[in-house]
C-alpha cells in the first residue's frame, strides 16, 4: 500500500516522501497516530502543493543537524558510574545516562534514542558511541565512563594533545637530524 509520510520515519524516509507499505501496518498504526496519509490522487495533489514548504523545513532539519554534529563531533563526555573492582560496572551504560551527561556537559538536548552503542558498556575507560542526529549526519562521541575518581574529560583531552603534540616534536627533531646524515 502507497502512502504519504507527514514526518520522518526511521527506515522508511521523510516528511513528503511516498512510500510502499504493508496495508496492516499503515491502517493499525501509520494512520491511527497521524504519521501517513493514503497515496490517493487528492493527497498527492496536496502534497505537491505543499513541496516547497517541506523542502524549506528539510533544509532547517539538515542545518540543525549539521550544527548539533559540529558541536558533539569528537568531544569527551564523562558518565559517571558506580564502578567495582577491576573496572566492571554495577550495570552498564545507559543511552539515558549518555543523553543527560551530553546535556549537562555540553548544553546539547539529544534523544536516547538517536544514540547507538556497538555493544553495552560494562567497564569503566574511553568508550565510542555514535549519535544519529537526522537521516545519513551522525557524529562520532568519546566516553569516559568511570566512578568520577579519575581526571575529568577536558583534562584527558588536554593530556591527550600534549603527549600528541610531544611526540610530533620528537619526530621533528629526529627527522632533521636523518637529513644530515
Amino acid at each position: 500500500m502507497k502512502v504519504i509520510l507527514l514526518g520522518e520515519l526511521r527506515g522508511k524516509g521523510g516528511e513528503g516522501d511516498v512510500v510502499d507499505v504493508a496495508q496492516g501496518y499503515a491502517e493499525n498504526y501509520l494512520f491511527p497516530n497521524r504519521i501517513a496519509l493514503p497515496a490517493t490522487p487528492g493527497n498527492i495533489k496536496q502534497l505537491e502543493e505543499r513541496r516547497h514548504n517541506i523542502a524549506k523545513r528539510e533544509e532547517k532539519r539538515i542545518a540543525d543537524a549539521e550544527a548539533t554534529k559540529a558541536a558533539l563531533d569528537g568531544k569527551l563526555v564523562n558518565v559517571i558510574v558506580k564502578v567495582g573492582e577491576e573496572g566492571q560496572l554495577y550495570g552498564s551504560v545507559t543511552t539515558a545516562m549518555i543523553a543527560d551527561a551530553v546535556e549537562a556537559q555540553l548544553g546539547i538536548t539529544i534523544d536516547r534514542k538517536r544514540i547507538e552503542r556497538s555493544s553495552a558498556i560494562k567497564t569503566a575507560g574511553k568508550h565510542e558511541v555514535t549519535v544519529n542526529l537526522y537521516r545519513e549526519i551522525s557524529a562520532q562521541l568519546g566516553l569516559l565512563v568511570g566512578d568520577g575518581t579519575e581526571a575529568p574529560a577536558e583534562e584527558v583531552v588536554e593530556e591527550a594533545a600534549e603527549v600528541e603534540a610531544e611526540a610530533e616534536a620528537e619526530v621533528a627533531e629526529e627527522a632533521p637530524a636523518e637529513d644530515a646524515e
